[in-house]
């Protein structure tokens, strides 16, 4: 989820993208923030109310509402998540409640575990309920050749995690129709 011209990401989406995959259970979509073009949050009003004025806003909140849950790759800068990944939260509100997520994280030392547990404060808001199992990559094993080599047990630790986010995406889709059927009856 980071928006930086030179980074690192892309391997670790390919690895991630193909490591899901594998895993099954669902049907994964990548998505790369720096393939919308989102810009600074500029919708005038309350994302609550979903009256964008924007298309790029419409856009990303109909991708947004078409999945029951999510996985986060999120890199750690300066002991958070990136700007970008919290403006492309912040843009839509309702597309976001009652969805399962895991998050994925990498960075130095700590592997990213700063931004994981800042991100996760922002998704409780959002009414996304994060999975426990949390993968994270420290980036100087993992890039000492320069290129992405997955450290042992990534893919478990990946996988367990995925196994949460499917059971708990399920169980999340009951709650939204739930609250779809009290809305229409109202």
């Amino acid at each position: 989820m980071s928006r930086r011209c030179a980074r690192i990401q892309a391997s670790q989406n390919s690895h991630s993208s193909e490591a899901a995959r594998a895993h099954g259970g669902a049907d994964y979509e990548l998505i790369d923030l720096a393939d919308h073009k989102l810009g600074n949050l500029d919708e005038p009003g309350n994302p609550n109310l979903q009256q964008y004025q924007h298309d790029h806003t419409r856009d990303w909140g109909a991708l947004i509402d078409s999945f029951d849950g999510y996985v986060f790759l999120v890199p750690e800068y300066n002991h958070s998540y990136p700007g970008a990944l919290k403006n492309a939260l912040d843009y839509v509100y309702r597309e976001w409640n009652d969805k399962a997520a895991g998050i994925i994280s990498y960075g130095g030392w700590v592997a990213g575990a700063r931004a994981a547990e800042a991100l996760r404060l922002v998704l409780a808001e959002l009414q996304v309920a994060t999975v426990r199992a949390q993968p994270t990559i420290s980036t100087h094993p993992s890039f000492h050749t320069g290129t992405f080599v997955p450290q042992e047990g990534l893919d478990t630790a990946v996988g367990g995690m995925l196994d949460q986010v499917i059971a708990w995406s399920a169980a999340l889709r009951g709650v939204r129709q739930a609250k779809t059927q009290t809305t229409t009856a109202a």
